[in-house]
C-alpha cells in the first residue's frame, strides 16, 4: 500500500467540513459539526432503538491467489474538548468552555494473507481518556478526552476462481452512561469521519463503480454500509481501496491548483479564499483563536502570491477530439 498516493484523498475525507467558511465558532454551521462518519457507542445506538449507527461495514472483490496478502487501516478524528482556564480580565475573547478539536487516530490490524482471513480475524483496539494542561500568556489551556474502544472484523470468502469477496466489519463498543447523555457527549466516545484504507499485494481489487461485465452479479451481493469504496492512487492502478464515508469516484484527485485544504470537498477555493480576505478584523482574531488548522487556513489565505490566487480561476481538462462529421 503507497500511502503517499492516497494521503491527499484521505485528509480531504478526514477533515470534510471540520471547520465550514467563515471557519468561526460562533457562526452557527459550526456549532454542529462532526457529520460524517460518526459511529456510536454499540450502548447509545441500542438506547435510540439503532437510529445512530455503532458500526460500518466495507465489503469489496479482489482478484488473486490465496497468497495474497491485505492491509486494512482505520482511520477516524477522537475528540478532544479545549477549555480555555483564564482570569476575568483577560477572559475576552475565549472560546466556548467545552470547544471540541480533533486527534487523529489510526488503527491497523496485522496484515494477513487471503487464505487465514477464510476463517475470520478480530482486532481490539482501545484509546485511554486523558486530560492534559497547558500554560499559555492568557491563562491554562485544559483538554479533555474520553476513552474509545472498538473492534475490526476482517473475513473473506471465496467467490470464484482466485475471487474472494473481503468484509470488514468496525464496532464501536465504547463504554458510556446513556441516562443523560446529549449529542456532544456522544460525540466523544464516537468514531468521527471514519474511514478505511485498504491495501492489496500479490492481487488485485475490483472497481464495485464499473466491474467487468462477468462480475456485476457478485458485486452487487458486495454490502457496505457507512462506506462507499472506491478505487485510489494513479489511474489504472488497483492495489489499494478507499471506504469513504461520503460518495466518491474511482481515483479522485486533489485539484493541484489548490494551496491547501480548506475543509470543503468541492473544486471552490477561489470563492472560498475570495470570501476569507473580506473578513473583517474582529472576524480573524476570532479564527486564530480557534484552533492550527483554521488559523492555517487564514494565514495561508493572506499571504498567498498573486499568481497562486490566478490559478484557482479555472483551469480545463479533459479535452478530446470531436468525432468526424461532428459540427
Amino acid at each position: 500500500m503507497n500511502l503517499a498516493l492516497v494521503d491527499q484523498i484521505a485528509k480531504a475525507v478526514l477533515y470534510e467540513g471540520y471547520m465550514l467558511y467563515p471557519y468561526r465558532p460562533s457562526s452557527v454551521k459550526n456549532q454542529r459539526r462532526w457529520n460524517f462518519g460518526v459511529v456510536h457507542p454499540q450502548a447509545y445506538s441500542e438506547a435510540q432503538g439503532g437510529e445512530d449507527a455503532c458500526s460500518l461495514k466495507t465489503e469489496c472483490l479482489v482478484s488473486g491467489p490465496e497468497g495474497a496478502r491485505v492491509e486494512v487501516k482505520l482511520r477516524f478524528l477522537h475528540l478532544q474538548t479545549r477549555t480555555m482556564r483564564t482570569s476575568a480580565e483577560n477572559r475576552t475573547g475565549a472560546l466556548p468552555d467545552g470547544w471540541q478539536e480533533a486527534v487523529e487516530r489510526e488503527v491497523s490490524p496485522p496484515e494477513a494473507a487471503l487464505e487465514a482471513l477464510l476463517e475470520g480475524a478480530q482486532y481490539v483496539f482501545a484509546f485511554p481518556s486523558q486530560t492534559q494542561a497547558d500554560s499559555e500568556q492568557n491563562g491554562i489551556i485544559e483538554r479533555r478526552q474520553e476513552a474509545v474502544e472498538g473492534t475490526v472484523d476482517v473475513s473473506a470468502e471465496r467467490v470464484g476462481e482466485n475471487l474472494f469477496r473481503v468484509s470488514i466489519y468496525v464496532h464501536n463498543v465504547s463504554p458510556i452512561e446513556t441516562s443523560a447523555a446529549n449529542r456532544d457527549d456522544v460525540l466523544m466516545h464516537s468514531l468521527v469521519s471514519t474511514h478505511l484504507i485498504l491495501g492489496v499485494q500479490g492481487g488485485e481489487f475490483i472497481s464495485l463503480l464499473e466491474p467487468p461485465s462477468e462480475l456485476q452479479e457478485i458485486v452487487s451481493r458486495c454490502e457496505n454500509v457507512g462506506t462507499w469504496p472506491v478505487l485510489v492512487g494513479e489511474q489504472g492502478q488497483r492495489n489499494t481501496l478507499l471506504a469513504s464515508p461520503i460518495i466518491l469516484y474511482d481515483y479522485p484527485q486533489i485539484a493541484p491548483e489548490s494551496a491547501g485544504d480548506l475543509f470543503d470537498g468541492t473544486e471552490i477555493d477561489e470563492i472560498l479564499s475570495l470570501r476569507i480576505m473580506t473578513l473583517t478584523d474582529e472576524e480573524k482574531r476570532e479564527i486564530r483563536q480557534c484552533d492550527d488548522r483554521a488559523r492555517q487556513i487564514l494565514e495561508r489565505t493572506e499571504a498567498m502570491p498573486v499568481e497562486q490566487f490566478m490559478k484557482l480561476h479555472g483551469a480545463v481538462r479533459g479535452l478530446r477530439p470531436l468525432k468526424d462529421g461532428t459540427s
